[in-house]
């Protein structure tokens, strides 16, 4: 049976050959399974973690009975100073998957079990070593892939959004206290005359924190999951042309022949701290034949679900009845007009002029390479709503917390109801104590076990 107090093991490094790799391995039992398989130095004596000292590394062999594995480097770490706050051990090996593989075995055969996907961080959380906030940033710095998404994780993962928590959390609970002493003690505490002003006022400062980070929240949610982009057009307008520019690389199939592109071609591209999930889809238009409709229906389909839509026109030739219909599907989402094949010579066309009048848009060229910046300032200024100040801003990027500090917010407009109402005093706490354990519940203060279970079962194994 599973249980929360066995020593585990994992490789905490990625699987294949490489330099080195790491087994961890963390509870009560690590220092005994340790001191099991590995012989420190040539001499080959057996190794004591009771006689050095924290955070120290030792050289020296693994042995599974008389059999030398291989040579290593044993990093000790005595808890609560560990990652996991417990008994800590790391095991530094050659970088081959078969030799990581069999210390692995060894470690297992010898008092621990492997680990599951999160197990280690789920430790750190549950003995008080990381909050909830700080353990879902271990995630996020890993799967990165823009300087912006690594700084808002990093400071997560510092502790500065259990920082802004912790303080609203304190500042709640300072008039929680009070309302409730009042009432209890009437002799020596007592409800002035300004009591409803001063509870507002203490009430609306935290509503504008609150408030705050959720607007801010979407420019954090665009850095981490990136801008669902699609690209739209009918044939031959230089869809897959315009992909391979963003992406630098001939990732889409080119040629003259209309209709080359039949399914969605899906990719994700890192643009100056931009990062786009880019979508070509099959050119829209009337046509009879079965596999080329298909890729056209789901290019809709795609259409509706996008975050962005880069609908693609050839300037050099007139529009037709396509492009306008095309336009039609998109013109109610967020999109940005690109009028592609600008080294050709541009054609008098009213319904081109007619969109750069009413709408956000680009002229390139995916052929020349031209255009890439103008494209680039377009998409920040559609989607972030103000510049970002990583040092000294919150940014937070988990729609988790998005949605807990709005379930907070709706709370404590309550409040400010109840108070310009001036409710009795007992009732102003219901929903103060509500906002309190939402907020608790982002640091996972208040947290139930199903939520710290499925946040924990997606993180990879060995973390």
């Amino acid at each position: 049976m599973i249980s929360d107090s066995d020593t585990i093991t994992a490789i905490s490094t990625s699987m294949g050959n490489s330099g080195i790799n790491i087994i961890r391995i963390s509870g009560i039992d690590s220092f005994s399974v340790i001191e099991k398989i590995f012989r420190k130095g040539k001499s080959a004596a057996h190794f004591s973690c009771d006689k050095v000292s924290s955070h120290t590394i030792h050289y020296g062999y693994i042995y599974d009975g008389e059999l030398c594995i291989d040579e290593v480097l044993v990093s000790v770490f005595v808890g609560p100073a560990s990652f996991t706050a417990e008994n800590t051990i790391e095991i530094n090996c050659h970088g081959g998957s078969y030799v990581a593989k069999r210390i692995l075995d060894v470690v297992i055969n010898n008092g621990a079990r492997l680990a599951l996907p999160g197990e280690f961080s789920k430790r750190a959380f549950l003995n008080g070593r990381i909050d909830l906030t700080q353990a879902e940033a271990v995630m996020d710095i890993i799967s990165s892939d823009n300087e912006l998404a690594l700084s808002a994780s990093v400071k997560q993962i510092k502790g500065d959004t259990r920082s802004f928590i912790t303080d609203l959390r304190d500042k709640l609970l300072s008039v929680i206290a009070y309302i409730e002493a009042a009432l209890d003690d009437p002799e020596h505490y007592s409800f002035d005359d300004d009591f409803y002003e001063s509870t507002a006022n203490v009430m609306n400062g935290i509503i504008n924190d609150i408030r705050n980070i959720i607007d801010k929240s979407r420019n954090g949610l665009i850095i981490k999951s990136g801008i669902n982009t699609v690209i739209v057009g009918k044939p031959n307008v230089g869809k897959s042309s315009l992909m391979n520019y963003i992406l630098n690389d001939d990732k889409a199939i080119v040629t003259d022949i209309p209709g080359t592109t039949r399914d969605v071609i899906e990719y994700m591209v890192n643009l100056d701290n931009i990062t786009l999930n880019l979508t070509d889809t099959a050119g829209i238009h009337n046509t009879n034949d079965i596999i080329e409709n298909l890729g056209i229906d789901k290019s809709r389909q795609y259409i509706e679900n996008a975050d962005l839509v880069l609908c693609v026109f050839d300037n050099s030739s007139p529009h037709t009845d396509e492009d306008s219909d095309i336009y039609d599907l998109v013109k109610d989402k967020t999109h940005i007009c690109i009028f592609n094949k600008s080294d050709l010579e541009s054609c008098d066309d009213e319904f081109y002029s007619e969109l750069m009048r009413s709408s956000k848009y680009v002229v390139l060229s995916a052929k020349c390479k031209t255009g890439y910046d103008d494209l680039i300032s377009l998409i920040k200024e559609l989607f972030y709503i103000n510049e970002i100040d990583m040092n000294n801003e919150i940014c937070i990027t988990n729609i988790r917390h998005v949605e807990l500090f709005k379930n907070a917010l709706t709370s404590l407009d309550n409040v400010i109801s109840n108070l310009n109402d001036m409710v009795s005093e007992d009732l102003l706490t219901i929903d103060m104590l509500d906002a309190y354990n939402y907020l608790g519940e982002i640091i996972g203060e208040t947290v139930d076990d199903d939520v710290v279970e499925k946040i924990f079962k997606d993180f990879c194994m060995g973390k």
